[in-house]
């Protein structure tokens, strides 16, 4: 394993030609279940900068991730060779989440050269990268790309604005260990984002 100083050079070449990538957070504490998350589709990850990436995050079942940088940040980022030379790249950081909700959402999403339809999406996820690390991947597969699947997208499609609240409210209210996801209040005393 080699530490690296900043996201440059071949490391940006490398992590930018990944069709997917893996995001793990984890609670505060002892308790609480460790997150894994695969993500994909072109156009929706980023390298802002020597120290900072970010992706968008569409509406799921689950809002794991965003719990967890709710409550203390932490966040890495794994991409791997799955094609061509073995290599595996890891970023170590402080993640926070900017919802559709923010005036800094419309700030940060042209960032993202070319995104798939964003309107599913219910977060920018915004990443101060504190450590940048490579190793071998020799145990990594190798399997081939067929391309991005379009069924999130197709999915969101059918659904309104407000169909997107409500879901962020129903199904993305809590995670699995019960940790606030979204917190801003709504009329009613309900919460959506």
């Amino acid at each position: 394993m080699k530490v690296h100083e900043r996201i440059d050079g071949r490391l940006r070449v490398f992590i930018e030609a990944q069709p997917m990538f893996f995001v793990a957070t984890a609670p505060s504490g002892a308790g609480g279940h460790v997150n894994v998350s695969p993500k994909g589709m072109a156009g929706t990850f980023v390298v802002i900068g020597e120290h900072r990436v970010a992706y968008l995050d569409y509406h799921g079942s689950g809002a794991e991730t965003i719990a967890h940088l709710n409550e203390n940040g932490r966040i890495t980022l794994m991409f791997c060779a799955f094609q061509g030379p073995p290599n595996i790249v890891r970023l170590h950081g402080r993640g926070r989440t900017v919802p559709v909700t923010s005036p800094e959402y419309a700030e940060l999403l042209p960032l993202f050269a070319a995104p798939p339809d964003t309107h599913g999406v219910r977060s920018v996820i915004d990443v101060a990268v504190d450590r940048v690390s490579d190793s071998c991947g020799y145990a990594v597969p190798l399997m081939s790309y067929e391309g991005d699947r379009d069924l999130l997208i197709r999915a969101h499609e059918r659904r309104t604005d407000a169909d997107l609240a409500e879901y962020r409210r129903v199904k993305n209210g809590a995670s699995i260990d019960g940790r606030p996801i979204f917190a801003e209040t709504v009329p009613g005393g309900s919460t959506a984002p």
